[in-house]
């Protein structure tokens, strides 16, 4: 009779794997998976901390390198926080503008979650290229529109930094047209593709029950088949005036998650569509002190980002900058549960199920 010992095989932390630079510290038994560590804290870089030494409005930038692939819904998260701490109004103009790039930024990061996704199942490259020419399209609209592609810092206290310039609507009525068609291409590519569905299927399932208790949020909370989106239970940014469902999973696997973020690009595609429609003339942005001084007190707000629940905490003493500042990173929360998803399961199926989680280090770490 043979037995096999343990042993500890260390991924990363600057593994293509692992999305980021973060270590993933795996006790093997043969090819099974035993026990999984997950070792943070390679890109932290004391933004919090940081954050108290600047003004509200300042700290805005920091919002872009926390989620560095959705910094339009990082921006909207602080001002929106921000605006209640200092009972803000945000003209309607505004709001629909907010709408639109949130979305536009929502399918932006499920496209790069999915491309990669697909390339980690090992069901070939052209799937991620057919995703990242939509990507493409709208970080053009980004940059047209604020001169920045990734770190947008264009959301405001009180709005958006700027208008949009007048080729930016034709561009993006263009780039609405075509998306439903472009979304079905992407599921006749992988939907029924045979080496992605066994690389999917059944791997790393998280009950409805172990999902809530883990408090995950976003796209791995509704693959568990929970219907739980704040844009719905508690609407921001007039979204409870829109038309648009959650789409949610049943079994909990890889396979729904990715099904999850790619239904959701079709309903922000609709979301986009009637903001367009009724959006109204007006100012883009409320006017508000340069160094804004809130009453003391403290103030939670959180936005359904790409990710799920992104949330942040403010504490005002009176001062232009905020007393406490603090993130709650849904990448870190979901990143929380790796370890269940992953035991017992083989090293190929856990990267695979990392890439599921759709993780950015940088809100993990600050």
């Amino acid at each position: 009779m043979t037995t096999s010992e343990p042993y500890v095989l260390n991924i990363g932390p600057q593994h293509p794997s692992t999305h980021g630079v973060f270590r993933i510290r795996v006790v093997m038994d043969g090819e099974k998976i035993q026990d999984i560590d997950m070792i943070v804290g390679y890109l932290h870089r004391s933004m919090e901390k940081l954050a108290e030494e600047r003004t509200y409005t300042q700290n805005i930038p920091f919002t872009d390198r926390a989620d560095y692939l959705a910094a339009m819904s990082s921006n909207l998260g602080l001002c929106l926080a921000a605006e209640r701490l200092a009972a803000v109004e945000v003209p309607e103009r505004a709001s629909h503008l907010r709408v639109i790039f949130a979305e536009l930024q929502r399918i932006a990061s499920h496209a790069m979650a999915n491309g990669t996704l697909v390339s980690d199942a090992g069901a070939w490259q052209t799937p991620l290229l057919y995703m990242f020419r939509e990507r493409e399209k709208i970080l053009d609209l980004f940059e047209m529109t604020c001169g920045a592609r990734l770190t947008t810092n264009y959301m405001r206290i009180g709005g958006v930094a700027f208008e949009p310039p007048p080729e930016f609507w034709p561009a993006l009525g263009e780039l609405v047209d075509e998306l439903p068609d472009r979304i079905d291409e992407y599921a006749q590519l992988v939907q029924e593709n045979e080496i992605f569905v066994a690389r999917t299927r059944n791997v790393g399932v998280i009950s409805a029950e172990d999902a809530i208790n883990g408090s995950l949020v976003g796209p791995a909370l509704r693959g568990s088949g929970v219907p739980w989106d704040l844009r719905k239970t508690e609407p921001y940014c007039g979204y409870d005036d829109f038309e648009f469902e959650i789409p949610v999973g049943t079994v909990g696997d890889v396979y729904d998650r990715f099904m999850v973020r790619l239904e959701e690009t079709r309903q922000s595609t609709k979301i986009i569509q009637q903001a367009i429609d009724s959006i109204s003339d007006g100012p883009h942005k409320t006017d508000i002190p340069l160094a804004l001084r809130p009453e003391p007190g403290e103030v939670y707000g959180r936005v359904e980002g790409p990710r799920g629940e992104l949330g942040f905490y403010l504490v005002s003493d009176g001062s232009p900058a905020p007393y406490r500042f603090h993130i709650r990173a849904p990448s870190l929360i979901n990143l929380s549960l790796l370890r269940d998803m992953a035991r017992g399961s083989t090293l190929s199926d856990a990267v695979v199920t990392l890439g599921s989680i759709d993780i950015v280090v940088g809100e993990i770490d600050r």
